[in-house]
């Protein structure tokens, strides 16, 4: 088929039957949002599993996608999945997840080094954030996705987005408070200061 104007759902339904070029074309067109989500939580070595095992995971799902949502809503979904299974399976344990953060469950910082200073703070301080805290706020600052998107992705009702984004930036802003005491007013321009290649492909 003729894939360069293939809605994604179309790409997924021609790629699991048996065509690799739609395949390709989908995974070209959402590698940068999967790769961004895990870049900064996980080891780097496992990055690339992860990208390859949640695109495995959507053609199997695909089924489950509702057209009237965004694809990329549908998707980091099932990344956050992945993500929680990746820890699971390091801890050995199902829980403990909401109040660990990358430092605590990784064996080195991940991610890349922020070509600013700025960034390299904020970048720091979501490493010490719990794990869902991080999610949050990289759904709301890096992807754009708004309230009812994010509602979808983590599997929550609308009105609990802002609580837990209310929470996060707290948390943000503890841990801005922790690394640099004078530069906690941060946590309020960190859309605009994270830039969404903060994690470029190696």
């Amino acid at each position: 088929m003729d894939n360069r104007g293939a809605t994604d759902a179309e790409l997924l339904d021609a790629w699991a039957a048996g065509d690799r070029d739609c395949g390709d074309t989908f995974i070209e067109r959402y590698f940068d949002v999967v790769y961004r989500f895990f870049g900064n939580k996980v080891v780097h070595v496992d990055v690339e599993d992860l990208v390859q095992q949640t695109f495995v995971a959507c053609l199997e799902a695909r089924s489950r996608y509702d057209a009237r949502a965004k694809f990329a809503t549908f998707l980091l979904g099932i990344a956050r999945n992945q993500l929680y299974t990746y820890y699971r399976k390091r801890r050995r344990e199902p829980s403990g997840l909401v109040a660990s953060s990358v430092r605590d469950l990784a064996t080195s910082p991940t991610g890349a080094v922020a070509r600013l200073e700025d960034e390299r703070l904020l970048l720091e301080a979501l490493r010490n954030v719990p794990i869902e805290a991080q999610v949050v706020l990289e759904l709301a600052y890096l992807e754009g996705l708004t309230g009812d998107e994010i509602a979808e992705v983590l599997g929550i009702a609308r009105n609990a987005v802002h609580v837990r984004l209310h929470r996060a930036r707290e948390n943000l802003r503890e841990s801005l408070r922790e690394l640099a005491p004078d530069r906690v007013a941060l946590a309020e321009d960190a859309r605009r200061v994270l830039a969404r290649d903060m994690v470029p492909r190696v």
